[in-house]
């Protein structure tokens, strides 16, 4: 074997090699999502039997330590809900400004210590905005709407809501980067200023990018979430019923399995329903990226478009 053959059989085994890392990679995630589903169904499926899966999504109350455990998570379900849309009535007008302010304004002596700054909230623990939230935030809401505790579903949607800030930001400024320069260049033809271009060109040219961003930066990352409101929202299992209920505790899905699950006897009832409550999340945070996905895969087609 001469050696531009040799050369050329170690460059097709390098790049062979490379090629199954990478497949192997791959197929590790979709084999580990596997298998956490698949746990999730073997420990919570149990409780089904005790319940039907409509009265445990609908049932309006969780006492799952009595004789007769009472299993229904409407309670939880809504209380994530009420946090997850207050949370994002916060983030996305800050994170979607943030993005459009980066990718079509600052200049650029601002624009990496600016980004780099709202990248540097993603990597601040949850416990810590737990704690600012204890401290600051809790005292506050309580003292300006005179309420009987700060406690609140407001109070973790604020916290939720800058927490997902950075992570709404950075993928909507990927996305409005992407728009291809012609649209402005198009736009300013025509005599349009900078805001009617940002607004009438750009933005809608990217709006299928940016809504990804709330749905997998946004929405996946705070119904997920389970320390900060853990330590703010007051974990009491009301049904939220009017927009008053921001104003009063609530509890989440999240916080019901942290809370619990130390207590909960394995192999029994409350200890399955605690995993069924994980196995709700898992679907929800499954169909949402679904969605998102989606939402990219058009955005894609469009642009080769």
């Amino acid at each position: 074997m001469t050696n531009k053959q040799t050369s050329l059989f170690r460059r097709k085994l390098h790049e062979r090699t490379i090629k199954y890392f990478f497949f192997a990679c791959a197929a590790t995630s979709i084999v580990v999502l596997f298998f956490i589903a698949i746990f999730l169904f073997h420990e919570g499926v149990g409780v089904f039997r005790v319940v039907e899966i409509t009265d445990f999504l609908s049932g309006r109350r969780w006492a799952p330590a009595r004789v007769q455990p009472i299993l229904g998570i409407l309670p939880m379900l809504l209380g994530s809900l009420f946090v997850t849309v207050g949370a994002m009535i916060v983030a996305v007008p800050l994170g979607l400004s943030a993005a459009v302010y980066i990718a079509e304004i600052a200049p650029p002596k601002i624009k990496n210590p600016i980004k780099s700054a709202i990248e540097l909230l993603a990597g601040i623990p949850s416990v810590v905005y737990g704690f600012i939230g204890l401290v600051f935030l809790v005292p506050w809401l309580q003292e300006t709407f005179n309420l009987p505790t700060g406690f609140t579903a407001l109070t973790g949607s604020l916290l939720l809501g800058v927490m997902a800030v950075p992570i709404i930001a950075s993928i909507s400024e990927d996305a409005i980067y992407a728009v291809p320069r012609d649209f402005r260049e198009a736009s300013y033809a025509l005599g349009a200023t900078k805001w009617q271009t940002i607004t009438r060109a750009v933005l809608p040219a990217s709006i299928s990018g940016i809504s990804a961003a709330i749905i997998l930066g946004g929405m996946s990352r705070v119904i997920g979430e389970t320390m900060t409101v853990l330590m703010v929202t007051g974990n009491a299992p009301i049904i939220p019923d009017s927009i008053c209920s921001f104003l009063r505790p609530v509890r989440t899905m999240t916080a019901s399995v942290a809370l619990e699950m130390g207590e909960a006897a394995k192999g029994g009832i409350h200890y399955s329903a605690l995993f069924a409550i994980g196995l709700v999340l898992f679907t929800i945070t499954f169909l949402l990226n679904l969605i998102a996905d989606f939402i990219l895969h058009r955005y894609k087609e469009a642009q080769k478009r």
